[in-house]
């Protein structure tokens, strides 16, 4: 993995960092008296880091992590929410939308490294990722009916894409939090690891990542996410959109003549 680069910082308080890793990204939660608690300051921090990663050509992969010891992020910030009326609560949506839509749109492989506390909006934020990478001390779970309303970050729909609908229904509805070894039977994470591990694990799953095209990343993850549901049929005809956007890009020429001529490739990225 390559040397960490400076820190960048964003939203008044400072509570989301973007940190680079050669060609992959850590976005990074820093909001510690909270727990990382998702206000509207921080939902605000959390879309225009996003926007700023999804523009730049040079990221390959990102890692969503938490400075936390105990917390990925425990959901809304209920404190704020309690002084809100009914027309503060609707203002505030279209801020935790583009929050969580930031995260799901991100165009390059994604990686949430979970320990500790991953609930409601927080555990949302890690779904939105392509890949969930989670230390035994993690705790998982959509609580929100349990103060009387719904999973809003996209939970009621990337859920069920996870664990299937029956799956799902159980643990909105019941709002149970999951420990670590059962979220990992379940499928509500992909790799379980070490107390402790889950950010170096995660990391060096992006490095690996990241060493491949970025033109084949992108066109790859586009495929998987439009594909999603649909017939095979129409699946095998996104594939096939995916396939020629990449079909005749330098990377796939680079690519080509690495292969041949036993070398690494250096990737024009285009």
């Amino acid at each position: 993995m390559q040397g960490q680069e400076e820190e960048r910082r964003f939203g008044a308080d400072g509570w989301v960092a973007v940190r680079r890793h050669g060609f992959a990204a850590e976005l990074v939660m820093d909001r510690p008296k909270a727990m990382n608690a998702v206000s509207t300051a921080m939902a605000d921090a959390l879309a225009e880091a996003c926007a700023e990663l999804a523009a730049d050509r040079s990221v390959r992969a990102v890692v969503l992590s938490s400075t936390h010891e105990r917390a990925f992020c425990v959901g809304a910030d209920l404190k704020e929410r309690n002084s809100f009326t009914d027309a503060d609560l609707m203002r505030q949506r279209p801020h935790t939308r583009a929050a969580y839509t930031g995260v799901l749109e991100l165009p390059v492989p994604t990686i949430a490294a979970v320990h500790g506390f991953a609930l409601g909006g927080g555990f949302e934020l890690a779904l939105a990722c392509d890949l969930i990478v989670a230390d035994g001390s993690a705790v998982v779970g959509l609580p929100e009916v349990s103060v009387g309303v719904i999973p809003g970050g996209g939970g009621t729909q990337l859920l069920p894409r996870r664990v299937g609908a029956a799956r799902a229904a159980e643990l909105v509805f019941t709002a149970r939090r999951v420990p670590a070894p059962e979220a990992a039977e379940l499928g509500l994470v992909d790799r379980l690891v070490a107390d402790g591990q889950d950010r170096t694990e995660a990391l060096e799953l992006a490095a690996r990542i990241a060493r491949n095209s970025p033109v084949g990343l992108r066109a790859a993850k586009r495929a998987l996410r439009l594909g999603h549901g649909l017939d095979l049929r129409a699946g095998l005809e996104v594939e096939d959109g995916a396939w020629r956007s990449v079909a005749f890009s330098g990377d796939r020429a680079e690519g080509v003549a690495a292969f041949n001529e036993k070398r690494d490739p250096e990737w024009p990225g285009e």
